[in-house]
């Protein structure tokens, strides 16, 4: 009988053969050199064995704090109470075997790997095991290559702390500067508020009756508080992303679309747009962000267009598990290396003089989609109009 392999099945099949071709008939190398004393598990009913597996580690320097374990519900106990930086655990034991150490320790959500020890272990259940979550194997007859297996294992792990450390110092301080972002732009509104609206007085009393620096001067008091105030209030719609200003409900996206356009109906008309759009999905989402997502995308389509009037598709389209929504335009497009940059805050394509803006607009679409779990991105060309994409999970059942 003729047994078919999967895919993944003959990836991990290849590696098992990589890895017997690399140590087979080779001692392991004895380079541990600043080595640091681990804390050992040691799940094995033959106190020879754990002797065995012990001294390979201590000939090439390994100084170990061990401890012995032979009953599934101790080795439960110990992973619980206790951190180690190792288990060697052998792969038959009575009433268990290797894999459902593998399974308790995943089970336990704790990160220690497991290298599985065994006198004879065939190479399907050698995959297996590795697909499972073993860190490695090491055969019973080639303990020379353990202390190799278990720093290799031991750095891996270690490098998943520092990059899991990484990760959450990273959400910290995205914390700390989304709320500085929202405590500075909040408080800076009335103050630029005032001087926004002084300076127009001034422009309104005082325009022509002083000399031709002072109107200019004025002039550009005000076009800057305006500046600002435009800046400071996109700034607070990006910090306010995720606060979950109204609890995620289903929304139909066509109110969304229709609300986003009665919003920039003046915009639309001025420039003799054409939006269209067929029966789009629900999703559950907040609806100010959705509608936010939608005007911003719409408002983008219709500032950057070309010589003729601007023209919007919005379309959606059903995936295994998701929505893909697609917003195309007729507008000037962009160098497909800049399909990134567009939605990084405060980035420019183009200067304020030729496009009047903040620079947030699509930076606020990127962070709407990826709170929630969707992706965002832009296939353009330059002079051939954009088709802004984003994907939506479907609601769950």
């Amino acid at each position: 009988m003729q047994i078919m392999q999967t895919t993944e099945d003959s990836v991990a099949s290849k590696a098992f053969r990589k890895h017997q071709g690399h140590t087979e008939g080779r001692e392991a190398e004895p380079d541990v050199e600043g080595a640091r004393k681990i804390r050992v598990l040691v799940v094995e009913d033959n106190a020879s064995d754990s002797e065995l597996m012990l001294h390979a580690l201590k000939d090439v320097g390994y100084e170990s704090e061990c401890e012995v374990v032979q009953t599934a519900d101790d080795f439960a106990d110990r992973i619980r109470k206790n951190k180690y930086d190792i288990i060697l655990a052998d792969y038959r034991l009575p009433g268990w075997n290797g894999m459902e150490t593998v399974a308790m320790v995943r089970q336990e959500d704790v990160d220690i790997p497991v290298v599985l020890v065994s006198g004879a272990l065939g190479e399907l259940k050698a995959v297996e095991c590795i697909k499972q979550g073993a860190a490695d194997y090491v055969l019973k007859d080639h303990l020379a290559r353990l202390p190799q297996s278990v720093r290799r294992a031991i750095e891996e792990r270690d490098l998943r702390d520092e990059n899991r450390r990484t990760q959450e110092e990273l959400a910290r301080s995205n914390r700390d500067l989304e709320q500085f972002a929202y405590v500075a732009s909040h408080d800076l509104q009335e103050p630029l508020r005032m001087v926004a609206t002084y300076t127009q007085l001034l422009a309104e009393r005082y325009q022509g009756k002083l000399d031709e620096n002072a109107d200019k001067y004025i002039h550009y008091a005000v076009e800057g508080a305006l500046r600002m105030q435009t800046l400071v209030k996109d700034l607070l719609a990006f910090s306010r992303v995720g606060r979950k200003q109204e609890a995620p409900r289903e929304t139909d996206c066509n109110l969304a679309v229709r609300d986003a356009i009665a919003n920039l109906q003046s915009l639309i008309q001025e420039t003799g747009a054409r939006i269209d759009y067929e029966a789009l999905p629900v999703l559950v989402a907040d609806p100010s962000e959705l509608l936010q997502l939608f005007q911003n995308l719409i408002g983008n389509a219709i500032k950057f267009r070309g010589a003729e009037p601007p023209e919007i598709r919005i379309t959606a389209r059903k995936e295994k598990k998701e929505w893909l929504v697609s917003i195309k335009d007729n507008g000037i497009g962009i160098e497909p290396h800049h399909a990134e940059d567009v939605f990084v805050i405060f980035k420019r394509l183009h200067t304020r003089e030729e496009y009047p803006g903040s620079g947030i607009g699509l930076a606020i679409c990127k962070k709407i989609v990826e709170h929630n779990q969707g992706h965002i991105w832009v296939e353009s060309q330059p002079g051939k109009g954009s088709t802004f994409q984003f994907t939506w999970p479907l609601p769950s059942k």
